[in-house]
């Protein structure tokens, strides 16, 4: 096809919900009005699908079949009704927020969202060669016009500035161990998927491109002066299948119809939210089983609270490799009664498992035969680097290496007593062209879907946990992924080096991952690659980690020495404090896991996200909203003993520690000590809490709320889920929440107190907190109190529920 003769488009015969536009030489463009708010371009050079089934797409969904989705299929979608206008020129679809035009002569779209009883353009296709339709190579490419004024976020974990304008972007996972979080890329994670924001019009809208090839995104790095200012996408292969999202008056739309888009977030149990030890040095050890011991015991000497341990590779080792699956009985003499000891120290283990076999794995010869592994075209091992060894890696587009991995995790970790697995080193880095996979019956070669494979291991590893045992929740994390892993796991952003400038950027990177989608994550706390962390760097980053949906303390220092909680005894108090502020916030941040799996609302938010009218907002804060009501502003500098942070106009906000209100619009300096991280409540928010005293061998559960009543005539509310925090009985309604409500007027505040569903035993007295400067006359319902009084700057009512 010739750039002098572009393909001219006509409407085929109509068909419900779907336009198919057709030239003379066999191009397609398929339009797909899915939702109001979201339709699909699906851009077909040849008219016929070139690429894999779709295994993101999964409309309010668990999960899509192993094998994949029909590209196809419109199951999940309500497929509204719209609007076509066809002339000689264009074709005009509409629905109540989307009006999209195509032009005729060579399939041009343009994008307008209705804002306000008014139509705004916001995307469109560039004027020349938009679309690859055969006139340079089999790559996939999309270009359209850049607005000098457009901020882009999302693709993921991706380094550097949270706006990602300006830069260009891979999408190619790799192991990328001691990254830069300023600058490194490519990194773990296969997220196409990006909002872009136009603060002075107040809209915008999400683009997806639904491609498990390597791709990336160009964001107005590269300049031609023959096509005017531009971005685009490229992918190496398949097809150009693209999601269009409208979020015409918060970015937050976007990121929850995404989310909603490519499945329904895991709901996982409430110990995965406490704190996480993990090193490779205990496991590396050989007398890594004592080594192991020592770890609790350290924890119940110095009184710091724990729920789980990440254990390293090094229980796999035979001699100074790595063999999935093997239990070194040398460093673990007694396997069960380790795992025993810990379960009943109230820790549970999460095992490192890999995909990739080497070639003197106990089990190569068995599997080979089997056909289990990625082979070239001779039927040989696909022969990868791993781990200073070659190996091969599994084939999970192969039923029987799924069956196989399923059946190897439940013998070998969870009838241990293994709680979970830590799905590591799972990149899937293949690039030879003669490398084939199965697929499903339809070899592919692997290289164009390295991210599926590491999407079904996951996938293979929670089934094997479900499977074990039904009743149980699964929990499960993984380094890499692609779109639809929260579907599965936990995350975090893999192996950063140790540095204040990986503190500062790994916030941003954590809110880029939210913004794609993916709430449940965390980052190496006092980093993983690189010297040691000095005292302050690890009570600053655990003053931070202590608000992410992850957290552990994981390392591989340079000096070997091992980043523990009481690494610095001059500052053990200090961090075992922290961790017990996290155990405090634990309900509020399982009510935003419980907010993210039902509504997909996004756990962490930069402030615009919530105020996107305020210009101060869009500034590099180095803060974070945590839900809606809770703004943390961490220390991301040496020496610094006060937090300059700027609050959000158009409300009041409430220091955590103190109980000081602010008005918002402003910046205010705060003290900022090792113990008391910088954390201000927004006027109308309720935060849950366990107000009660906790110990590394006592715990208990008290639940509390936060509570900032309006200041003048309005309503705080909020609350938090109630259930057994590990099984599968919420599902047949064996759960309750309690809900809050303080409505205001100029002299009285009316405090109402529910519990609602199921809900445990211990919830007959609840702690209310409202700031102690406020002066109006309560009245509370729904509980009787019992005691009042006041400490550090908040008014506190025990309070006993009404039955």
């Amino acid at each position: 096809m010739s750039l002098l003769h572009p393909p001219r488009f006509q409407l085929h015969p109509q068909e419900q919900h779907h336009l198919r536009l057709v030239s003379d030489n066999g191009a397609a463009l398929e339009l797909f009005v899915l939702e109001q708010d979201i339709i699909r371009v699906l851009v077909l050079p040849d008219g016929e699908l070139r690429g894999l089934p779709t295994w993101a797409i999964a409309p309010g969904m668990e999960d899509v079949p192993v094998h994949g989705r029909d590209r196809w299929d419109l199951s999940g979608f309500t497929l509204p009704s719209f609007d076509v206008q066809v002339n000689d020129e264009t074709l005009r679809v509409q629905t109540e927020a989307i009006r999209l035009t195509v032009e005729l002569a060579g399939g041009r779209c343009h994008w307008e969202l209705q804002r306000n009883g008014q139509w705004h353009t916001v995307l469109t296709d560039r004027a020349t060669q938009a679309y690859n339709f055969g006139y340079w190579d089999e790559q996939v490419y999309h270009y359209v016009q850049r607005q000098a004024d457009d901020m882009y976020f999302g693709l993921g974990e991706r380094a550097g500035e949270l706006n990602r304008a300006g830069q260009r972007y891979e999408m190619r996972n790799l192991d990328a161990m001691g990254y830069s979080a300023r600058s490194t890329d490519p990194l773990y994670k296969h997220i196409p998927f990006y909002l872009t924001w136009q603060p002075e019009a107040g809209t915008g809208f999400g683009l997806f491109y639904d491609t498990l090839a390597d791709c990336s995104f160009d964001m107005g790095r590269e300049l031609d002066n023959y096509h005017g200012h531009y971005r685009y996408f490229v992918a190496k292969h398949g097809d150009l299948d693209y999601y269009f999202i409208a979020s015409p008056d918060t970015p937050l739309h976007a990121v929850r119809r995404f989310t909603w888009l490519t499945g329904r977030p895991a709901w996982m149990p409430r110990w995965g939210l406490g704190y996480s030890g993990s090193t490779m040095t205990y496991t590396d050890a050989p007398n890594a089983q004592a080594r192991m011991d020592e770890f609790v015991e350290h924890c119940r000497e110095h009184d710091i609270l724990c729920d789980s341990f990440h254990l390293s590779s090094g229980y796999t080792s035979i001699g100074n490799k790595r063999y999935v699956f093997h239990w070194n009985r040398d460093k673990f003499p007694d396997a069960r009664g380790f795992v025993d000891g810990y379960r009943q120290s109230g820790i549970r283990l999460c095992a490192n498992i890999k995909p990739c076999l080497l070639r003197d794995h106990p089990a190569f010869a068995e599997t080979q035969k089997a056909g289990l592994l990625v082979c070239d075209a001779n039927g040989d091992p696909a022969w990868v680097q791993f781990w200073d060894e070659v190996g091969a890696y599994l084939d999970f587009t192969n039923p029987d290496t799924i069956a196989w991995w399923k059946a190897q995790v439940k013998t070998a970790l969870l009838d241990y007593g293994i709680a979970s697995t830590w799905n590591d080193n799972n990149e899937f880095e293949f690039w030879s062209p003669d490398a084939s996979a199965k697929g499903f019956g339809k070899p592919y070669p692997a290289h164009e879907a390295k991210v599926l494979q590491t999407m079904l291991m996951m996938r293979a590893s929670r089934d094997a946990q479900r499977e074990h045992a039904p009743a149980t929740r699964p929990f499960l994390v993984s380094r890499s992924g692609g779109v639809g892993m929260h579907r599965y796991v936990q995350t975090w952003s893999g192996d950063n080096y140790t540095s204040w400038e990986t503190l500062r950027y790994n916030l941003r990177m954590g809110l880029g991952l939210a913004l794609s989608g993916i709430s449940n994550i965390g980052h190496d706390i006092g980093g993983f690659a690189g010297p040691a962390p000095s005292p302050e760097l690890l009570v600053r980053w655990v003053a931070f980690g202590v608000f992410m949906p992850r957290f552990s303390i994981h390392s591989w220092n340079d000096d070997h020495t091992v980043n523990e909680p009481w690494m610095y005894p001059a500052v053990t108090s200090h961090i075992a404090a922290l961790i017990k502020l996290r155990y405090h916030l634990i309900p509020y941040l399982y009510e935003l896991l419980w907010q993210s799996t039902q509504a997909y609302e996004p756990v962490l938010r930069p402030t615009f996200a919530e105020f996107p009218a305020d210009r101060r907002c869009y500034d590099i804060n180095d803060d974070m909203m945590l839900g809606s009501s809770l703004l943390v502003a961490p220390v991301v500098e040496s020496g610094q003993a006060t937090r300059d942070v700027y609050l959000p106009a158009g409300t009041r906000w409430v220091a955590y520690w103190t109980g000081e209100s602010f008005e918002g619009g402003q910046t205010v300096s705060l003290p900022a000590p090792w113990e008391q991280p910088v954390m201000l409540i927004r006027e109308g928010g309720v935060i849950a809490l366990n107000t009660a005293e906790q110990h590394f061998d006592q715990r208990a559960d008290q639940r509390g709320f936060m509570v900032v009543p309006v200041a003048g005539i309005g309503e705080a509310s909020g609350g938090c889920i109630e259930d057994d925090g590990e099984t599968e009985a919420w599902r047949d309604g064996q759960q309750g929440c309690w809900q809050i409500r303080a409505i205001s007027d100029l002299q009285s505040i009316a405090l109402t107190v529910t519990r609602e569903g199921c809900m445990p035993a211990h919830t007959d007295t609840v702690e209310l907190l409202l700031p102690a400067s406020e002066t109006r006359q309560l009245h509370v319902s729904g509980a009787r109190i019992l005691k009042q009084s006041v400490m550090h700057g908040w008014h506190k009512l025990s309070l006993q529920c009404e039955h």
